[in-house]
């Protein structure tokens, strides 16, 4: 044998964990720098400066976190600091805070208070915007730009770069990044929006609280920053987020419906609360609500009731299974207005490349989980002592037994004790006392009754031995049974 036929595959050359972090944050690549000034407000500078060199290094990390450990031991990060009434307001994100929470407490006021009526008209207006801003949302930010699901012409582009920014979330650049980390760092402490710290956190407390460094991420955005599209938002977005999102439903309520106010109020402020509010329940519900058909081991769930407040964005276990499929539901009659929209326009020319991941692969899913279910049931249940854990008697250990224990019987190679079942049995007492002490195998497989599989089942909880010369039926009924061996013989 050859020295190349005798090497271990653990001499096999193995990734640069380094180099494969750099190559997923994307920071190989010489990307355009997009600013804006409001990193530092973000916390999101402090959340991306990685030291790849040293943070793909296990050993590194472990030396690392003993070091911020005694570092922190008597002053830790603002994040892990208890609240109190001295550092409260260190603890919050402010620029968060104010467009989240601020605003649209102002806006409640003014229409709760009646100061501010609300029109049939306005009403009707205000929910037309709201489209508007969800499914660019959902199509624009969350299936064009964060996941590449589709491609799209600049037209449609543009489109959902304006009203995008009408729904007040952030630009495309920052959206599109925090979202690629939390598909990459799902349920850990770099998942932004972590589902695991609890519902309020993943719907909003994650953005209204300062960041921990310690949890920093980045993934590759090199994509977005090259769309010219996404580059002018995000430099420009503030006086594109104030006028799309409020001037300009203000000024189109002013011309249509002569309702300054009214349109600031209820197109503008309560409308940009209704959109924030529901795409939040992405981060949130979708966690917690619903069923799991494609896997279990993570916390996305499919449920109709989130997919209704989320313009489809509800069929969460699919997407993340799937993520760059451009549809979250796949059958006809579950709720995904974004994906019909995402058709249309591609029947117009403004989509195209529309990505489906193929039916082989999701039914695969379908099925493994179906497996996953199945066996945890399996699992609860007494199916009988495992034929690899039962004694071999050859007859004569058999015979010698019987002597002591007249209640014994052989069906299928396996010596079963049917001493308290004798007077159960469906058949009556005596057909069963005249197989004692025998074996019964042609009488119970249909020379006298053809068992159901429950008889079978019932059966195999009496089992306390293997016959030698049966060794070969005992295996033979029990793969047709569904046991498994787990790679043992029975000797």
């Amino acid at each position: 044998m050859t020295d190349a036929v005798a090497s271990s595959p653990s001499k096999l050359e193995q990734v640069d964990l380094v180099n494969a972090n750099i190559l997923a944050a994307g920071a190989n690549k010489k990307s355009v720098r997009v600013v804006n000034g409001l990193g530092s407000l973000m916390g999101s500078k402090d959340m991306v400066d990685m030291d790849f060199k040293n943070d793909s290094n296990m050993d590194y990390l472990l030396k690392r976190d003993q070091e911020e450990k005694e570092r922190y031991r008597t002053k830790k990060h603002i994040s892990e600091q208890p609240w109190t009434v001295n550092n409260w307001h260190q603890h919050i994100n402010w620029l968060n805070m104010v467009l989240v929470v601020g605003i649209p407490l102002v806006g409640w006021y003014y229409a709760l208070s009646g100061r501010v009526p609300l029109s049939s008209n306005l009403f009707w207006f205000s929910v037309f915007y709201y489209v508007l801003g969800g499914v660019s949302i959902t199509a624009g930010y969350h299936r064009l730009w964060a996941h590449r699901a589709y491609s799209a012409r600049w037209p449609l582009r543009l489109f959902f770069a304006v009203f995008g920014a009408a729904s007040v979330e952030g630009s495309i650049k920052w959206w599109g990044h925090s979202h690629r980390v939390h598909h990459r760092y799902t349920d850990t402490s770099r998942d932004p929006y972590d589902a695991r710290r609890g519902l309020w956190y993943s719907h909003m407390g994650w953005m209204l609280t300062q960041p921990n460094p310690k949890y920093r991420a980045r993934a590759d955005i090199d994509d977005l920053t090259n769309d010219w599209i996404v580059r002018f938002q995000h430099r420009h977005y503030i006086p594109i987020m104030l006028l799309s999102a409020f001037v300009v439903p203000a000024l189109l309520s002013k011309f249509f419906f002569n309702d300054l106010a009214g349109g600031f109020v209820y197109a503008g402020i309560i409308r940009v609360f209704c959109i924030q509010q529901a795409t939040f329940c992405i981060n949130s519900l979708a966690h917690y609500l619903g069923t799991q058909p494609f896997d279990d081991r993570r916390t996305p769930r499919d449920n109709w009731i989130t997919a209704l407040v989320t313009f489809g964005e509800g069929y969460h276990n699919f997407h993340h299974e799937f993520p760059t499929d451009y549809r979250n539901a796949i059958k006809w009659y579950q709720y995904d207005p974004t994906k019909v929209f995402i058709y249309l326009n591609s029947l117009m020319g403004l989509a195209f490349n529309l990505k489906k991941f193929s039916q082989n692969a999701i039914q695969q899913g379908l099925v493994q989980q179906q497996q996953k279910k199945i066996d945890r049931q399996r699992s609860s249940l007494n199916w009988g002592t495992p034929l690899t854990q039962l004694p071999v008697w050859d007859k004569s250990q058999f015979m010698e037994t019987v002597k002591t224990n007249p209640g014994l019987v052989i069906i299928s190679g396996i010596v079963h004790d049917v001493s308290n079942y004798i007077t159960e049995h469906p058949g009556g007492e005596t057909l069963i006392q005249a197989a004692l002490g025998k074996d019964a195998t042609k009488a119970f497989n249909g020379g006298v009754y053809l068992h159901s599989n429950a008889a079978h089942n019932v059966l195999a909880t009496m089992r306390v031995a293997v016959v030698k010369e049966g060794v070969d039926a005992a295996t033979k009924f029990a793969a047709r049974r569904g046991e498994s061996l787990e790679g043992k013989k029975l000797v």
